[in-house]
């Protein structure tokens, strides 16, 4: 015992407010807890890219087809047929249907044959009805749309650690769908599912940022971001092995009902537990944070400090009511931050998941494409982990945003003849938006205060899912002209990067608590532009002894 006490004395002291800045093995295990739901909920969230994946089918003809009929009969004429039509029998003249029993004129289909019965298209009889196929994807990404507003109010009223654990057991009730045999059920449970599961990822990447400091930002973003990725590529892999929808939607449902166990691993964030009025819960919390990563701190002027005193500890004594929208609506500086983060996340989820939804259109296996396809982002998670931790947040994301525009107006304008610089492009333009992907969304965390951090993230997330709802219908563009989708990814992404001059950097900098610090340096910016150098400043020209 005295030996550790000496040995901690030996170490230079810490500030208490200093605590959360050494990456340790805190760090590591809250990242792991704090991932490990997203890989779940990844499969779950697209489970309708496959379980509603379309099939092949043909008109059933009830004069020919046998009690159990067979999708490629030996009697079926030798010509290229729609599939919503039936092909019109002769008088019959025998018991015996053949290739020559048929008219050459067609009639209404009103019944169907299915190659399989691997996805809900022939479960739920689906057959040439694909608005209601596709709605399927668009309900979930209305139940994203809700989900996203509303984690975040959870998030900040509750807390990050509840929020997640809820959310993410709460996506399970997509097992239901495998019981229902009704369309309209089947896609209510859809936006139920999504609109109670949405909010883990906030939840989880706004406790991710808060825990680490100032150099492990990024990373929280990267490690989050492999674990979505991974999450897709199980669920490729997975799919391709067990095809049979209900059986998928049993595997992929699993997973997330064990993720109630890490309510006792994980911890809640001590800034959220500040804020809220916890003192003694967020004194524990960080006295287990500087145990568990060897930091030597003042622990008696920690067990000492009451409410107000830890709040000055981290400079948010200013924050005397709970900030609420209200209070961001009255921010000039916090609406430009949400306008402008609301359109980059919006930007980029309208542009990955365009080029996800357009790569199908290349030739080969189509689980194989959507690895390949999710693949392609790994590169890009550890091209934004380095530029962004060299360079800074805001000139990455700018260059990124305008070279993934030119490299998707590049793509659109090549001629079909270049087969392979079509693609070389196309590639390069989903890693580069990955880049984006990742960079942005740690950059929006740290552009808002701990106090509205969840609902304005939550509002981010929402631009998000309409982005990510609007691209599947990006190829109907292609009936007008096939540079049109290409060339609104090119649009949205240059405005993006035009946009973001307008923000601060942010690298290097302490998370701001309050709108009242973002107010404050705000002014302080507008003063040394006007010539008044101030003392202590840093890249952003601010006071750092206004923020933590």
């Amino acid at each position: 015992m005295a030996f550790n006490d000496m040995e901690r004395n030996s170490k230079e002291e810490v500030e208490v407010n200093k605590i959360m800045e050494k990456f340790g093995k805190y760090q590591k295990l809250q990242y792991l807890y704090s991932c490990l739901p997203a890989v779940f909920i990844t499969m779950n969230f697209i489970n309708y890219v496959f379980v509603a994946g379309d099939l092949n089918y043909r008109c059933r003809i009830p004069e020919c087809d046998e009690q159990v009929a067979v999708y490629k009969p030996t009697w079926w004429p030798n010509v290229t047929i729609d599939r919503c039509q039936k092909p019109a029998l002769k008088e019959q003249t025998s018991q015996q249907c053949t290739n020559g029993s048929f008219s050459g004129t067609f009639e209404e289909c009103t019944q169907w044959v299915y190659e399989t019965n691997d996805t809900v298209i022939a479960a739920l009889n689906l057959a040439c009805q694909p608005w209601k196929s596709n709605l399927i994807g668009t309900i979930h990404n209305i139940g994203m749309l809700f989900s996203m507003v509303l984690s975040g109010w959870l998030s900040d009223r509750f807390g990050r650690k509840p929020t997640l654990i809820f959310c993410s057991v709460g996506s399970c009730i997509g097992h239901l769908k495998a019981f229902t045999t009704s369309y309209y059920i089947y896609v209510a449970i859809e936006m139920v599912e999504a609109l109670v599961g949405g909010g883990s990822y906030s939840a989880a990447m706004i406790l991710m940022l808060e825990i680490g400091g100032k150099k492990s930002r990024i990373l929280s973003g990267v490690l989050f971001a492999y674990a979505i990725y991974l999450g897709e590529t199980l669920f490729a892999l997975i799919a391709m092995y067990v095809p049979y929808w209900k059986s998928l939607i049993r595997i992929i449902y699993t997973p997330p009902i064990f993720v109630f166990v890490l309510l006792f691993f994980i911890e809640e964030s001590p800034r959220w537990q500040i804020l809220n009025g916890q003192a003694d819960k967020a004194k524990r919390t960080l006295v287990h944070i500087s145990d568990f990563n060897g930091v030597n701190i003042n622990r008696q002027k920690l067990v000492d400090m009451d409410e107000e005193g830890l709040r000055k500890e981290f400079k948010m004594e200013n924050y005397e009511h709970k900030e609420s929208y209200s209070d961001v609506f009255k921010s000039r500086e916090i609406m430009k931050r949400v306008v402008i983060s609301a359109f980059c996340k919006f930007t980029v989820g309208f542009v990955y998941y365009g080029l996800m939804v357009n790569s199908v259109y290349l030739p080969g296996n189509k689980y194989t494409n959507f690895m390949l396809a999710s693949v392609m982002s790994y590169p890009g998670e550890l091209v934004a982990m380095y530029s962004m931790n060299k360079v800074g947040r805001k000139l990455p994301l700018i260059c990124g945003y305008i070279t993934c525009g030119l490299l998707c107006a590049g793509s659109a304008w090549v001629p079909e003849d270049y087969t392979w610089l079509k693609i070389v492009l196309f590639l390069f333009g989903k890693l580069v938006i990955s880049v984006c992907y990742t960079g942005v969304v740690t950059y929006t965390m740290e552009l808002f205060p701990t106090s509205v951090r969840g609902s304005l993230l939550g509002i981010c997330s929402l631009a998000s899912s309409i982005g990510s709802m609007l691209a599947p219908l990006t190829p109907i563009l292609n009936t007008i002209s096939v540079v049109l989708p290409s060339m609104f990814f090119c649009g949205a992404a240059i405005l993006s990067g035009a946009l973001l001059t307008l923000t601060p950097e942010t690298k290097d900098l302490p998370l701001m608590d309050t709108i009242e610090q973002v107010n404050i340096i705000t002014q302080q910016d507008k003063k040394r532009r006007k010539g008044n150098n101030l003392k202590g400043e840093n890249n952003y020209g601010f006071d750092k002894s206004v923020m933590t």
